[in-house]
């Protein structure tokens, strides 16, 4: 089992910045991929970004240009850097550790989740 703890959330107003961040309990294997997921009020959890152990990171398209995921892997750590943030930014955010074991079998970790709600 492997326990993920986020940091960081908060209340900002627009146009300000957050820095998420996610501590793995284990150390980051090189199949792990890490990522973080928000899900708004009525919506469902929708995947921010993800970034294998190489460092190849992915971002939806809100986000582009706006967040910035990173990981150190010597403190098994992912983080979240979001800047200009708009108030439909506001969710609760959810760190994510998945991949595929030696026998091929998938493995998915989540976070307790951490609110951030960004304020007009």
């Amino acid at each position: 089992q492997v326990q993920l703890v986020e940091s960081g959330g908060g209340l900002v107003q627009a146009g300000g910045s957050l820095r998420l961040s996610c501590a793995a309990s284990r150390s980051i294997f090189s199949n792990d991929v890490m990522g973080w997921y928000r899900q708004a009020p009525g919506k469902q959890r929708e995947k921010v970004a993800d970034i294998t152990s190489g460092g190849s990171a992915n971002y939806a398209d809100s986000v582009k240009g706006r967040f910035t995921i990173s990981r150190d892997n010597a403190k098994n750590t992912v983080y979240l850097q979001m800047n200009s943030l708009k108030p439909e930014d506001t969710a609760v955010y959810y760190c994510n550790l998945d991949g595929l074991d030696y026998s091929g079998k998938y493995y998915v970790y989540w976070g307790q989740g951490t609110q951030v709600t960004v304020s007009s």
